[in-house]
């Protein structure tokens, strides 16, 4: 698989950190408390050493994803991953209480929802406009299981172990918790191409030149 330039892993990570920053003030103002979301690695990968990734750092437990598609000059599915664990931390961290594991289980499906909905779109709509191209986006819904079934593991899901993954690390600061999560952003190799000549155009337009290898 191709990789990604330095200097196009630099401007992805850049325009990531100011997609969940637009997504940490819109957090922030519905819970009425500072957070701080960060984006500390960009990388493109393999569909089935995503998976290895994602196995081997949360040891094979239960993941919780937000996934959404979307669609335009490239098209794909994004997914907010987190450990099953971390997902209950984070929705404890966003109602600003300590509820009950029956109420827990009635929130979480919905918090999750809305999360993931801010979170990928303040990601998806900043890429979107940096890059001066319209981007469409489905509803969220919420996924759960290993690695393998988060990221297209299922056969209706039509991904090749192959096919790219734009993975990133999202680390979150809210309430005191520290919360690690992922960004996965799937996709076919069309769509891949053109999300790299977008982040070209972006590369020139603020350099003047392009990403040398």
């Amino acid at each position: 698989m191709k990789h990604l330039t330095e200097t196009q892993r630099d401007a992805l990570t850049e325009l990531a950190n100011l997609g969940v920053g637009r997504a940490a003030a819109s957090l922030s103002r519905m819970v009425a408390e500072p957070i701080h979301l960060a984006v500390p690695a960009v990388d493109v990968m393999r569909r089935i050493t995503a998976i290895k990734l994602l196995d081997e750092r949360e040891q094979a437990a239960g993941l919780v994803a937000v996934g959404q598609g979307f669609r335009g000059p490239f098209s794909g599915r994004a997914l907010l991953i987190f450990p099953e664990a971390r997902s209950l931390e984070l929705v404890r961290a966003v109602v600003g209480q300590e509820p009950s594991l029956e109420e827990i289980a009635d929130l979480e499906q919905e918090a999750l929802a809305e999360i993931g909905n801010v979170i990928l779109n303040g990601f998806l709509g900043t890429i979107a406009n940096l890059l001066a191209r319209p981007l469409y986006t489905a509803l969220p819904c919420v996924e759960r299981g290993t690695g393998g079934v988060i990221l297209g593991g299922s056969a209706e899901k039509e991904l090749e172990p192959d096919a790219p993954v734009l993975f990133l690390q999202i680390d979150f600061t809210i309430r005191s918790r520290d919360i690690r999560g992922y960004i996965a952003v799937l996709m076919n190799f069309h769509s891949l191409e053109a999300l790299e000549a977008l982040v070209e155009e972006f590369v020139i337009r603020l350099t003047g030149s392009t990403a040398a290898p």
